[in-house]
């Protein structure tokens, strides 16, 4: 199975209403994880990448390293530039050919936000690439991108113009979700999701799923979110994993590194499994 489209995997999942895990790696081994899940649960995936982890790495390193794990990979993947609001970033992985892409322009009124957001799909559709947009800032700092002050929820109607305007691929409503670790069980705004779908039949992006519950993931995944952002919850399994490791070396004073290696890879498989069992999409490969 070739690397596809975000639009063939989101469209999909919206129509048969089951959700497709779309995970932030930060190194090789997240994402050699990340797709061996997917491949173990038979699941769709969609790989993403932060601003931040696009520059620590370098965009050309990045994804030569996703060109050779995802060579004839038997599971549907796709690769995604997540919430992003520098042009020059957008231009440089669509040039290289990143599937699709976030374009954060939620910190600028709307009619800006809708005016480079159209010149942003124009751009993508000339590499044959998709677009998830959005009007409102998703509340918490990710990779240094967002703000922790809750935004103002668009109407209705402005958020269906913003959709219908720009010809975007996948939208993302602030519903009450957030990024990073919740305090307490988040209260949803799922009639929203509701709302919009009703009015304009579009896949929904799912923003700071780290934390939610499965019945409010199964609850919004049925309304129409195809697309389930998690980030925290794989640096959380990075990082504790890693830390696990180091902390049994200091104790037996054995210090391999493919050791530790093998074991947050295999933390991250489990995570990746884990969530495509959750959002339904394991065994949905074609």
């Amino acid at each position: 199975m070739p690397v596809v489209s975000l639009k063939e995997i989101v469209d999909r999942a919206f129509a048969e209403r089951y959700g497709v895990p779309a995970i932030n790696i930060v190194n090789d081994l997240t994402l050699e994880g990340v797709l061996t899940g997917a491949v173990n649960s038979n699941s769709p995936v969609i790989v993403q990448t932060s601003v931040k982890t696009v520059r620590a790495i370098g965009a050309p390193v990045l994804f030569a390293m996703w060109q050779a794990m995802t060579e004839g990979i038997s599971v549907p993947v796709t690769l995604h530039l997540d919430h992003c609001p520098y042009r020059d970033v957008i231009s440089e992985c669509l040039e290289l050919g990143w599937n699709s892409v976030l374009f954060d322009a939620s910190q600028l009124p709307v009619e800006e936000n809708q005016r480079q957001t159209i010149e942003v799909v124009a751009e993508a559709r000339r590499y044959g690439a998709h677009v998830e947009g959005e009007i409102e800032s998703i509340t918490g700092v990710e990779d240094g991108v967002g703000s922790d002050t809750e935004s103002k929820r668009q109407s209705l109607e402005v958020s269906l113009r913003f959709i219908e305007a720009t010809g975007i691929d996948v939208f993302a409503p602030a519903i009450g979700n957030a990024h990073g670790v919740y305090k307490t069980e988040p209260t949803l705004d799922f009639d929203r999701v509701s709302e919009i779908v009703a009015a304009h039949p579009i896949p929904i992006a799912l923003h700071g799923g780290s934390g939610m519950t499965d019945d409010q993931f199964h609850d919004l995944i049925a309304r129409g979110c195809a697309k389930v952002n998690i980030s925290t919850s794989l640096k959380m399994v990075f990082m504790q994993s890693t830390l696990a490791s180091l902390t049994r070396s200091e104790e037996t004073s054995k210090w391999d590194p493919p050791t530790l290696f093998a074991d947050v890879s295999r933390d991250v498989v489990a995570l990746t499994s884990s969530l495509a069992d959750t959002f339904g999409s394991a065994g949905k490969a074609w």
